[in-house]
């Protein structure tokens, strides 16, 4: 499996975090001063230089006073679901 941050869904969740961040009016640093990060940590996250796990994920759209059931939705709707990985036969015993 790819790094997530190379995948089309994490494009998406940068997307998000760009759009909710300009339909609230708040620049990059606007958004770094509310979590008390720099503001080259926000660029960073929104060039995709920097991946953001779940927890800051929250944070920013928090800070953004967006909608957070409705934007989390917005990205679990976007991610496919992927099948189970085939069981593969480990010598002849069962494990």
């Amino acid at each position: 499996m790819r790094k997530t941050i190379h995948t089309p869904e994490y494009v998406m969740i940068r997307d998000i975090l760009r759009a909710v961040r300009r339909k609230a009016g708040l620049s990059q640093r606007d958004i770094a001063a509310r979590l008390k990060v720099l503001p080259s940590w926000v660029a960073k996250v929104e060039l995709m230089e920097r991946r953001v796990d779940i927890v800051e994920l929250v944070r920013i759209l928090h800070a953004c006073g967006a909608d957070v059931d409705a934007a989390l939705a917005q990205v679990v709707q976007a991610i496919p679901v992927v099948d189970e990985p085939r069981l593969r036969k480990r010598g002849r015993g069962t494990n």
